[in-house]
């Protein structure tokens, strides 16, 4: 398995030794929209490069975690298990929704 916390250090290090900011996570969240539009993009025009839209996505979100002193292996592990225990039913319309929702 990948380490999330090394990797999130060397992707926000890599930004510092190339120059770019690193005090704007607004803007951060900004460019993590612009990469899932062009994740979207590759996938509905059938590119070639959805695997390398797919990873800035994730090199986005590492950096976003790093500033934000988020251990997001962590997090993931815990939402990852929290949605294994959801329990989902379908609404009135044939939609599957949260139990209790």
């Amino acid at each position: 398995m990948i380490d999330l916390k090394a990797k999130q250090k060397e992707v926000f290090q890599n930004k510092i030794n190339k120059g770019f900011p690193i005090d704007d996570v607004n803007r951060e969240f900004c460019y993590l929209y612009g990469e899932v539009a062009e994740a979207f993009d590759a996938f509905r025009n059938k590119k070639d490069d959805l695997n390398e839209e797919l990873a800035d996505i994730v090199i986005f979100t590492l950096g976003i975690a790093e500033m934000l002193d988020i251990d997001l292996e962590d997090a993931v592990r815990n939402k990852i298990d929290k949605n294994n225990k959801r329990i989902y039913v379908k609404n009135s319309k044939g939609v599957l929704v949260k139990e209790g929702e």
